[in-house]
């Protein structure tokens, strides 16, 4: 329950904020939010399951609402306050402005970090191996086969300079310029090479960075984070779930990515050689550990690569001879997951021997540290060799996490599986991929059933007016106890802006489509004002393109330049007092923030509907029907409602904002479910033609 104080206190911060916002104004939907997050948190409607799923609209101040409500309740009960974003924009914001913002004036003194993956952190180890061209080092990473140019090779130097003469803090994101992948392959920090017992990595900006986060009460981090420690157990990065009350901001990328989280791929041909220089290697490593117990887990390893080459080798030659009829992308697809019974049974023996390598090869590398830890072997000549063998480690968990899938059987979540063909100038090789189709049951168990608390919120979680999609999505779905709460947006919607669907000549479904919305877009742009225009499809979209710039329109079209100097430009126009045309898709109109004047017209030329074409949402459709379902229905339909909810929110992002929708697109009130759709936009003036 929430006591007395703890009311007291999430009011007086309110009060506080409150004062010293600009033209503040009090928000019922707010207060709303603040309410209930607390209570939820606090126990009042489930003792043990405490989570809220919030759908907040454009204008509710989520982001305060959720500092107001969990944050006191995370101090007085001395749980940490994990805020998880999905963007890097979002994370920003919290970090610069939000929440040094809410720790000013809020009365409450709280300590707040930024906390990354691994990843994102250079190894100093790594990184002046790279920088002394130490061969073995840069023959590690696959995208180094080739040697790094001269602008590759002056982009290191410059880096270790920098870290050198503690100019740059070591994290990629702190470096203003652009980084090559190939270059950050080479010197990223890894779990098993940087280890901080290790005297060598001490001082690795990692190993830094982590040691503030027991120090701190807020942490904020990306969903890819916070599915790695889920992964490891819970606990291993970040504070224990227990222990622990999270906000899961932009909550509708949580269960796509999460599913991208789950999946494994590897080829055949390529595998059988690495693990053929697997076998080199470990005699390496062998004779440089002192323990006696390493030439025994030696023999093992060699045995298990050995046995695994063996059984590729044969599925290498099954698979050559095997007439399955690949696709256009090359690509073949086993119906509703079901591997055929031959390479069920290789994908055991695999699975079996590639753990069995992985057990042997991870005792090893224990063992090289327990060495240099001893001081028994000298680090210069261990570390080497515990990058080489740490990105072993990763290739044969992934390699395991595959035909571990591939070989079971009644299964109780359905997967997507399918090899891809890979044509190279003098051979071929085929990629196997793996991805469940469901992670719903995997998010509640690693994380719902073992947090203090949730608080889930996005602008866009319902589809065509209930939750039920994403709680089937994520886990949530007939779960005792948890809230789901709409906030409606403060806008003045009838007010501030009109929704028209104009007559057309043409259905989006036709192939001609795309030269009626070249001719009939010039009426509906205002080449005075800021107008931004959302397709369905990049190809449509350049189609569009080249037709009106024929008609010496100036258009700004997404792809032609970054997003940033895309917006740059588009603002710069506006602030000049001229128009300005945008062109983009539906992924530019995720997290766009154009306010007052720089977008007062957008167009939808179409119902954002996904075409399913890769292989895991052509298994999902499959899934769905196997059950007796419709797919479009349960799928393409609750999706395409929430883009185009998404979209249009993109004209109105303060309460003196104001302009016109158009969408080009007449099933809104032609088909049943267009008017379902309809009914979910907001309550815009409406002119149906």
């Amino acid at each position: 329950m929430l006591s007395d104080s703890l009311k007291k206190t999430v009011r007086h911060a309110h009060q506080n904020i409150a004062q010293q916002l600009e033209d503040y104004r009090p928000r019922s939907s707010q207060n709303y939010l603040v309410a209930e997050i607390a209570k939820t948190l606090a126990g009042e409607y489930h003792k043990s399951q405490r989570i809220c799923v919030i759908e907040a609209g454009t204008g509710t101040g989520k982001s305060l609402a959720y500092c107001l409500g969990a944050l006191p309740l995370a101090l007085a009960k001395k749980k940490k306050l994990i805020i998880s974003t999905a963007t890097v924009a979002l994370q920003e914001q919290l970090i610069e402005k939000e929440l040094p913002f809410f720790k000013e004036h809020s009365g409450i003194d709280f300590k707040f970090d930024l906390v990354k993956g691994r990843q994102r952190y250079i190894c100093v180890q790594k990184l002046m191996a790279a920088v002394n061209q130490d061969d073995m080092q840069m023959s590690l990473v696959p995208t180094t086969s080739s040697p790094l140019t001269d602008m590759e090779q002056k982009c290191l130097q410059t880096l270790a300079n920098a870290y050198q003469n503690k100019q740059w803090a070591g994290d990629r994101d702190s470096w203003e310029d652009t980084i090559p992948d190939k270059v950050w392959n080479l010197i990223a920090c890894d779990k098993h090479a940087c280890q901080r017992q290790m005297k060598s990595h001490h001082l690795c900006p990692f190993h830094l960075a982590r040691q503030k986060i027991a120090q701190m009460d807020v942490l904020v981090i990306n969903h890819a984070l916070l599915l790695a420690d889920l992964e490891l157990g819970g606990g291993t990065i970040l504070p224990e779930p227990e222990d622990t009350f999270y906000v899961i901001d932009e909550a509708h990328h949580l269960p796509h990515i999460t599913r991208d989280f789950s999946s494994a791929a590897a080829t055949i041909k390529g595998t059988i050689e690495w693990l053929e220089k697997l076998l080199k290697f470990s005699g390496k490593m062998a004779n440089t550990i002192v323990s006696q117990k390493a030439i025994g887990q030696n023999f093992k390893l060699n045995d298990a690569a050995n046995d695994a080459s063996k059984y590729l080798r044969t599925v290498r030659d099954s698979l050559d001879k095997a007439e399955f009829e690949y696709n256009d992308n090359d690509t073949y697809r086993f119906i509703n997951g079901d591997v055929p019974e031959s390479l069920t049974t290789q994908a055991k023996d695999i699975a079996d021997a590639t753990l069995d390598a992985l057990r042997a090869l991870n005792k090893m590398h224990d063992a090289l540290t327990t060495d240099v830890s001893d001081g028994d072997v000298q680090a210069f000549l261990a570390d080497p060799l515990l990058v080489e063998s740490g990105q072993y480690i990763n290739r044969l968990e992934q390699l395991n996490k595959l035909w571990f899938s591939y070989a079971a059987k009644g299964e109780s979540t359905p997967h997507a599986r399918w090899i891809k063909r890979m044509e190279y100038k003098n051979h071929h090789d085929h990629l196997l991929c793996d991805c469940p189709i469901e992670v719903g049951f995997y998010l509640k168990d690693k994380l719902w059933r073992e947090c203090a608390g949730a608080v889930l919120c996005s602008a866009t979680l319902t589809a065509l007016g209930s939750f039920d999609h994403f709680s089937k999505e994520s886990g949530l779905i007939g779960e005792d106890g948890v809230k789901f709460i709409k906030a409606d947006s403060p806008f003045a919607y009838q007010q501030q802006a009109t929704l028209h669907l104009p007559k057309t000549t043409v259905e989006p479904t036709d192939k001609t489509f795309s030269d009626f919305l070249a001719d009939a877009l010039p009426q509906y742009l205002d080449k005075n004002k800021a107008n931004l225009v959302l397709f369905a499809s990049y190809w449509q979209m350049d189609h569009v393109v080249a037709a009106l710039r024929k008609k010496k329109l100036n258009i700004l079209v997404q792809g032609e330049m970054s997003r940033e100097a895309l917006l740059s430009r588009h603002k710069a126009a506006i602030d000049l007092g001229a128009g300005s045309i945008l062109f983009g898709t539906q992924s530019l109109s995720e997290g766009l923030d154009l306010p007052g004047k720089y977008l007062e017209n957008l167009i939808i030329t179409k119902i954002p509907f996904a075409v399913p074409t890769s292989p895991v949402e052509e298994a999902q459709a499959e899934f769905i029907q196997s059950k007796g379902g419709n797919p479009f229905l349960s799928i393409t339909v609750p999706d395409a409602a929430k883009k185009l909810v998404q979209s249009c929110g993109r004209l109105l992002r303060k309460e003196t904002d104001s302009g016109r929708i158009t969408i080009l697109d007449r099933r809104l009130v032609t088909k049943r479910y267009g008017k379902a759709m309809l009914d979910t936009l907001p309550p815009f003036a409406r002119q149906i033609d």
